[in-house]
C-alpha cells in the first residue's frame, strides 16, 4: 500500500509513454504476498525488498529478478489540530509513545520494525492494550483522523496524502526506519508478449525518468 499513489502515477506516465496500460491492484503486503505463494498469476510484484526475497527463496519468484524501485522512511502522525509531541530523538519519541492513550501501527514492515523497538525500549508489555492494529490495507493515518489512535507510525508515503492528519516527520536517528521497495518477477512470464512488457515497464519504475515521481510521494529513488 506504501507504493499504490506512485505505482498509479508511474503506470498512468508509461501508458502515455508506451501505449501499453498496466493493471495495478493494491493490497496489503501480508497479502499480496499469501497471493503469491498460492500460485496467483501476475506479470509483476512489488514489495518490501525482504519479502521479495522470501518469495524468491521460496521458489515462487525468478531467481535474480529482484529490482530496487524506491527508499521509504517511516514517518509519525497525529490528528490534524492535536498537541504535536516532541520527535526530534529516540528519547523524544520514546516518550511520545508512553505518554500517547492509544497507538496505531500497521501489518507492514514498519509495524514491525516499530514493534522490535517497542520491546528495545522495554514498553511492549506497558502500551501493549493501547495498539490499535490497523487492519491490512487500511492506512494507519485512517485511524489518526477519526480519532481511533492518538499517535501513529507508518510509511510517509501512506501518511503524506491522508486528510485529517499532520505529520510531525520521520522517525530521527538512531531508531530512523526505511524500508526498500523492490519488485520481482513470476517464475514464468505470461502468454504473447507480456514477459516483455512487464520487464520493460520494470526498468521504467526502475530508471532516472521516475526519480522525480518517488520524491512527490515522500520516498527517493533505491
Amino acid at each position: 500500500m506504501a507504493t499504490r499513489l506512485l505505482l498509479a502515477e508511474l503506470a498512468a506516465a508509461w501508458a502515455a509513454r508506451s501505449g501499453v496500460a498496466v493493471a495495478i491492484e493494491s493490497v496489503g503486503g501480508v497479502d499480496a504476498a499469501r497471493r503469491v505463494q498460492a500460485g496467483e498469476h501476475f506479470d509483476l510484484v512489488v514489495l518490501a525488498a525482504e519479502a521479495i526475497d522470501k518469495l524468491i527463496a521460496s521458489n515462487h519468484l525468478a531467481a535474480g529478478s529482484r529490482v530496487d524501485l524506491a527508499r521509504s522512511p517511516v514517518a509519525v502522525a497525529v490528528r490534524a489540530g492535536a498537541p504535536r509531541p516532541d520527535i526530534g530523538s529516540e528519547d523524544a519519541v520514546r516518550a511520545a509513545v508512553l505518554a500517547a492513550r492509544s497507538l496505531s501501527l500497521s501489518t507492514g514492515p514498519s509495524g514491525t520494525y516499530l514493534s522490535k523497538v517497542f520491546e528495545r525500549w522495554g514498553i511492549a508489555g506497558q502500551i501493549r492494550g493501547r495498539l490499535v492494529q490497523a487492519p491490512p490495507g487500511v492506512p494507519v493515518g485512517a485511524l489518526v483522523a477519526r480519532g481511533e489512535a492518538e499517535l501513529g507510525f507508518q510509511q510517509l508515503s501512506e501518511l503524506m496524502a491522508l486528510p485529517g492528519i499532520e505529520v510531525l516527520g520521520t522517525l530521527p536517528s538512531p531508531i530512523e526506519a526505511v524500508t526498500v521497495f523492490s519488485a520481482g518477477l513470476p517464475l514464468q512470464a505470461g502468454p504473447g508478449d507480456r514477459g516483455a512488457a512487464a520487464r520493460a515497464f520494470l526498468e521504467f519504475l526502475a530508471s532516472a525518468d521516475s526519480a522525480e515521481a518517488k520524491r512527490r510521494h515522500g520516498m527517493t529513488p533505491a
